[in-house]
């Protein structure tokens, strides 16, 4: 890749990437959950509805992945994660203005896509532009950017209550679009991988080592159980506590504060170890689900699951970044993309299948069996050496972790 680290300094790449998953994840794919009383309300949908059309958000959402994974090598990162502000302000932009629910829709489904085409793409970038001992930290701090777009969406639901909500999507977009511009202008000397266009292709033996097993299994758990909460934890509040948009703007506003704790996933896993990160984080995200789950109306209950959601949340998105980054060295970004693949899978199942257990039991089950999911994953850990990961002729090379030395065969 072109890149010039004196120019390109490793702060100003965090925080652009950091922004740019603000705007694609904490604005434009959980937008709709802090707003779902009032996009209820206006456009006359049920909660079952609601759990398909979020699928559908997250059907687009797929499909971004797949774009990713076939074109990344070819094109380089910054046209997808270009395309990714674009899709993203787009699609804020027909939601602020959807005069029906078919608009409405559109707009949700185009701002989901930008969500599978901004993260990937920066493992490529974080290669290119980061020097090799800060990678892995890099990685674990760029999905705080959510943490920091939910927290600065929270306040703004406060300010924008009722009808005034098209204010807050409109504020969503013009700061889309500003990011987008930032990081245009920041990527424009990354290029192609050189090593990806001469590598040849990839088979699909090399996206199934044995150590992508639990990966996947754990994006797939990750998928269904932040995608639930994501969408009704808001509107299981609203409807326990009749308190307006207060309560729900406070607990929106503590996931986000939460989440900024996500930032320091890196840190925590040079200390922990992965295998030992995965325990915790997962453990911990079950509870806060089934805390929200049991007691919706309980002002305490929701203030302690919001911050553990929000903190946990943030840091299995590192936890899976790093991951991923060490089983597939070769081809960062095109690996990744595999793994919010099976993320995306489990993001399209989830609100569906819940939505219409909602639908029948009440949003409490269904967020308790949200819980459940998460705590079926705990065995799904990360191995303490990784398989083999094959690409192209078979030599040996050693890649550095946070606190093993892992062999790695190409």
């Amino acid at each position: 890749m072109s890149l010039r680290p004196d120019r390109t300094p490793v702060t100003a790449v965090t925080t652009a990437g950091v922004a740019m998953i603000g705007v694609a994840y904490g604005f434009a794919r959980y937008g709709s959950g802090l707003f779902l009383p009032q996009l209820r309300a206006e456009f006359g949908f049920s909660v079952t509805q609601a759990g398909l059309i979020s699928s559908a958000t997250y059907v687009s959402y797929l499909a971004a992945l797949v774009i990713v994974g076939v074109t990344v090598a070819h094109v380089g990162p910054r046209p997808l994660i270009v395309a990714a502000g674009l899709s993203a302000t787009t699609g804020l932009v027909l939601v602020a203005t959807a005069s029906g629910l078919a608009q409405l829709v559109v707009g949700l489904v185009l701002a989901g896509a930008s969500s599978g085409l901004a993260w990937a793409p920066y493992s490529d970038v974080v290669q290119a532009l980061v020097p090799e001992r800060s990678r892995e930290r890099v990685l674990g701090v760029l999905p705080s950017g959510t943490a920091w777009g939910v927290l600065l969406a929270g306040p703004l639901a406060l300010l924008t209550t009722g009808p005034g909500w098209r204010v807050s999507w409109w504020i969503f977009a013009a700061t889309a679009f500003l990011v987008t511009v930032w990081n245009a202008f920041l990527l424009r000397r990354v290029t192609s991988p050189r090593q990806a266009r001469t590598s040849g292709r990839a088979s699909p033996r090399w996206f199934l080592p044995a150590a992508a097993a639990p990966l996947y299994l754990t994006a797939l758990s990750y998928g269904v159980t932040g995608a639930v909460y994501w969408l009704f934890a808001v509107q299981a509040v609203a409807d326990a506590t009749r308190a307006g948009a207060a309560t729900p703007a406070l607990l929106w506003t503590l996931i986000g504060l939460s989440g900024i704790a996500g930032a320091f996933t890196g840190n925590v896993i040079e200390r922990m170890g992965l295998r030992a990160t995965h325990t915790v984080l997962l453990s911990v995200i079950a509870g806060a689900i089934a805390l929200l789950a049991m007691a919706p109306e309980h002002l305490v209950a929701i203030a302690v699951s919001g911050s553990l959601y929000g903190a946990t949340f943030m840091a299995i998105s590192g936890l899976l970044a790093v991951w991923s980054y060490q089983v597939f060295p070769q081809r960062p970004a095109t690996g990744f993309s595999v793994t919010v693949f099976f993320l995306g899978i489990g993001t399209i199942v989830g609100p569906a299948t819940l939505g219409a257990a909602a639908g029948g039991h009440g949003l409490p089950a269904a967020l308790l069996a949200t819980a459940v999911v998460a705590v079926l994953t705990l065995p799904f850990r990360p191995a303490v050496r990784r398989a083999p990961a094959r690409l192209g002729p078979r030599t040996s090379t050693r890649v550095p972790s946070s606190r093993h030395r892992f062999e790695i065969e190409m």
